[in-house]
């Protein structure tokens, strides 16, 4: 006589390890968000659904069984207590040691596949509009499908399999005297039946600004690119009737299309103050503040004309007392560039003659990984969402 038992937990062995690993994944990426958030292969996706990016500190200890029972290289020769001093570093010149090659180890990355979807889950997460207030004129609502009924007729693919098989059982039980499932007949079907589920949302519309001068070079275009184009992907994930203003300028500025704004490329000098005037001209005329809650965000590199600062001081003014929150970020110079500005930086302007203002937010931003923290400066939560 043999008696066995079966490890049902097994069973799922592989799905338990496929989630801890996809855990794994989600706070990797977690702690790297600052470096992935301006990764080239996911701002250049073009509508690809999933990416290959560089993850660290997915690295796992693994033990090796050895039925042998052999010495092994630094096994030790026992008899160590807690506190001992197993060996030193040596403090010399050496292989691997001193300012040359090979003086430091490496951080281990690794290469995974990774849904977009999942990256923009984990960015948008804290990320609100801030200010956002209840304005007298509701956008369109958004519609929703939930079932929420079971009726007798409907098409076939809302069939309901589940209610379906227990009418079977029931009518066969009443008729037979037998629970057990036989021919289903059209009296046995259940249909499931939806509801439109209406959700009105606040007007909004954000402003998205960016410098195209001559001395927006590719370091800081790619930069500008990066934020507006998580800034685009997060308004459209969280917000259904949002509506988004491109505006791209030089000395002279004009509405242009999302392709334009994304593609278009350098040129000419820089008056910041057109930009703010189209903007607020664009309000005033399509987005009147008593009916919308109003965004404008601006990305230059710090370069004006230094006859414009005053003027594009006093409309920034007028944008703060109009809108919700308006943000200019700042962007610096690539590490190695021998570019000089010749005008002084903008953002250190704004900061002393708009200082004390809460409905103004400026960052700098030096490197790629300062995308992030530019994202949650502008749309940390700073009050109640509606």
């Amino acid at each position: 006589m043999s008696v066995s038992r079966n490890d049902w937990s097994l069973q799922r062995k592989g799905h338990i390890d496929q989630e801890r690993h996809r855990d794994r994944v989600r706070e990797a990426i977690r702690r790297n968000l600052g470096s992935i958030v301006s990764n080239e292969s996911i701002i250049l996706s073009d509508g690809r659904k999933t990416v290959r990016i560089p993850v660290r500190s997915l690295e796992e200890y693994r033990f090796r069984f050895d039925y042998r029972k052999k010495s092994h290289v630094g096994q030790g020769e026992g008899g160590s207590k807690i506190g001992d001093v197993i060996g030193r570093e040596s403090q010399g010149e050496g292989p691997g040691r001193g300012p040359g090659a090979g003086a430091h180890p490496g951080v281990e990355y690794y290469d995974t596949e990774v849904e977009i979807d999942e990256i923009a889950k984990l960015i948008f997460e804290d990320l609100h509009l801030p200010y956002l207030e209840e304005k007298a004129r509701q956008a369109v609502a958004s519609r929703d499908l939930r079932f929420t009924e079971v009726r007798r007729s409907g098409v076939l693919p809302n069939l309901d399999k589940r209610r379906t098989v227990l009418e079977n059982l029931k009518r066969r039980a009443m008729e037979t005297g037998e629970t057990k499932l036989g021919p289903i007949k059209k009296e046995d079907l259940r249909f499931r039946s939806w509801e439109e589920q209406v959700r009105h949302e606040s007007n909004a519309v954000v402003i998205a600004m960016m410098d195209v001068s001559g001395s927006m070079g590719d370091f800081k275009k790619y930069i500008a690119r990066s934020f507006y184009f998580w800034m685009v992907r997060f308004l459209r994930t969280k917000y259904n009737q949002v509506q988004i203003v491109f505006i791209s300028h030089h000395t002279d500025a004009r509405e242009v299309s999302e392709e334009q704004f994304f593609t278009q490329g350098e040129s000419g000098g820089t008056v910041v103050s057109s930009a703010y005037r189209l903007a607020l001209d664009i309000i005033r005329e399509r987005f009147q503040p008593a009916d919308w809650n109003v965004y404008p965000f601006h990305f230059s590199d710090g370069d004006n004309y230094y006859s414009d600062n005053d003027e594009a001081v006093r409309l920034a003014e007028e944008l703060i007392t109009t809108c919700n929150l308006f943000g200019y970020g700042e962007i610096g110079e690539e590490a190695g560039s021998n570019y000089r500005r010749s005008s002084g930086a903008l953002l250190s302007i704004f900061h002393e003659r708009l200082r004390g203002k809460d409905r103004f937010a400026g960052v700098r931003i030096d490197n790629k990984e300062d995308v992030y923290p530019a994202l949650k400066t502008f749309f940390g939560r700073r009050g109640e969402e509606v």
